[in-house]
């Protein structure tokens, strides 16, 4: 009898641990709010995107307020279109505030950062943010400066 309740036990305590790695993976991989669909979408166009991702948080002054629903090349444009779904009590940001692409860290995942401009007009739904600034690459950071040294 006491050998099958320390099997139960540890039958259970097993599965609490399945448990705990599954909601940590889905809190690392943002998985956990694939459901938020309160908010509005603006749209911002950037030249390079290097390694954004659909689910990245979108942050102003390191608060997130949304994350990056739709990431798709606009040919017309020649750039990235990133949709992203701002939370609907952040709806005071103006039309001229700018987006930046960051990096959390030197290897760290990259996150779009919002800086409120000074315009009384509000972003709604379906607006585009005109002032954006695309990821530094680091790759071609060290390309440039290659090429610099060795023609220099």
């Amino acid at each position: 009898m006491t050998t099958r309740f320390i099997e139960i036990m540890v039958g259970l305590f097993v599965v609490l641990g399945f448990l705990a790695l599954f909601m940590l993976a889905m809190k690392v991989s943002n998985l956990s709010r694939l459901t938020d669909n309160d908010g509005y979408e603006v749209t911002a166009y950037f030249e390079n995107i290097g390694g954004l991702k659909v689910r990245s948080p979108v942050t102003v002054s390191g608060v997130r307020v949304g994350q990056i629903t739709s990431i798709v090349y606009d040919a017309d444009r020649y750039e990235a279109r990133v949709v992203m779904r701002i939370q609907e009590e952040h709806n005071y940001f103006p039309i001229d505030t700018t987006a930046s692409i960051y990096t959390a860290g030197l290897l760290g995942e990259q996150y779009i950062a919002l800086e409120p401009g000074a315009e009384d007009d509000v972003l709604t739904s379906g607006d585009t943010i005109e002032f954006t600034q695309s990821a530094l690459v680091l790759e071609e950071i060290i390309g440039k400066i290659v090429v610099k040294l060795t023609s220099g």
